[in-house]
């Protein structure tokens, strides 16, 4: 079977863990302050909080603005549940903005969206493409708002040469299993250049309680256990020292994909403009519309074949949770883009060898699968 995506775990990282298991701390050492100083460097921002999940790192963040039930975000509803999720969880409420076709927040629709009432603007580099954040940003500089950037997938991911997470208030990754890098399955960061949300965040990630002299600490505000281990620090140091060689593999997959695709009507491949770099976290495909209604097809057959395609993603207002809490809702734009869309593998973990059997299995399902009518 070919993955979608999957983690890559060397000798070097096995090394790194065992050495974090033999040693005196598995929690709270210095292996935590080393990892988050090297992503800080690598990202070049100050400041860098690492979190047992992505999840944590947005509830952090959300947390860090004092969100709360008098207040909105505005955010993409192609996005994974936890982007709104966390916001849910201090109360607030996730104002949806439609999507442009490469499955990034429409930063032309943004200001439309804004009433007293919203606190922060929330953008998902989706794939690993960055949004159009200059432009987002001076929107929020505009209307006096946070900038959260959900960057889960874009971990590498550049814009005009400048890394993903040094644009924004705060930036959030993830270290999920088959995100561009991992920390033994499960972790995530906070990035930012602020010193009182870094200070906040630190505090807040384990208990609200910080120590002040010898044995002596003080809790100021109820905070959470979302501390990472030194054992998954360990980790996430070797395998960021790989992430971009891991980043020009999966860039030569995704090179050999739109070289492959770049001439056939049925499926279509999504660009990142020339001035930004991706992590390439996803390569996702537009199958054309008159595919839509075999997708359920299309997905099956290649499942069959042994390729694990996947697709990003179901809006999240569709969710009955959603529904339920601010009723049914539709924007166009992403109802199109969710019909559309299939992920397919594209990971370091493969070979280009891999990458022609995908690209020619697919082409070959879509030219036999029988379409809609037009």
């Amino acid at each position: 079977m070919i993955v979608y995506s999957r983690q890559s775990v060397d000798n070097d990282d096995i090394k790194a863990v065992v050495e974090a298991l033999n040693s005196d701390f598995l929690t709270g050492g210095e292996r935590v302050e080393a990892f988050e100083e090297a992503l800080a460097k690598y990202l070049h921002v100050k400041y860098a909080v690492v979190l047992n999940s992505a999840t944590s790192a947005l509830h952090i963040a959300y947390r860090c603005i004092d969100l709360n039930e008098n207040d909105e975000i505005i955010t993409s509803p192609i996005t994974f549940a936890a982007t709104t999720n966390a916001a849910l969880m201090c109360k607030a409420k996730p104002i949806f903005c439609d999507v442009k076709s490469d499955g990034n927040i429409d930063e032309t629709k943004l200001e439309a969206l804004i009433t007293p009432k919203t606190k922060a603007i929330v953008p998902v580099d989706f794939g690993g493409n960055p949004v159009a954040i200059k432009a987002i940003k001076n929107i929020c500089k505009s209307h006096n708002l946070a900038l959260i950037s959900d960057s889960s997938h874009a971990l590498g991911s550049e814009v005009d040469g400048q890394k993903v997470g040094s644009f924004s208030t705060m930036s959030i990754f993830s270290f999920h299993a088959i995100k561009p890098i991992t920390t033994c399955g499960e972790g995530g960061a906070l990035v930012t250049n602020d010193e009182e949300i870094y200070k906040r965040a630190k505090r807040l990630r384990s208990h609200g309680i910080e120590k002040k002299a010898l044995w002596n600490s003080q809790m100021d505000e109820l905070g959470y256990n979302y501390r990472l281990s030194d054992i998954a620090c360990a980790m996430g140091m070797s395998q960021l020292k790989k992430l971009d060689q891991f980043i020009q593999k999966r860039n030569e997959i995704a090179k050999f994909y739109d070289e492959a695709f770049e001439k056939n009507s049925f499926v279509f491949p999504i660009k990142p403009p020339l001035h930004v770099k991706s992590s390439r976290h996803l390569y996702p495909l537009l199958l054309d519309r008159s595919l839509w209604c075999a997708k359920e097809d299309i997905f099956k057959a290649l499942h069959a074949k042994g390729i694990k395609v996947q697709v990003h993603y179901k809006p999240v207002y569709q969710y009955n949770y959603y529904t339920s809490l601010f009723g049914r809702q539709y924007l166009k734009n992403a109802e199109e883009f969710y019909r559309a869309e299939l992920s397919i593998p594209c990971h370091q973990k493969m070979s280009l060898e891999n990458a022609k059997f995908v690209a020619n299995t697919l082409l070959e399902i879509v030219q036999n699968t029988k379409g809609c009518t037009r």
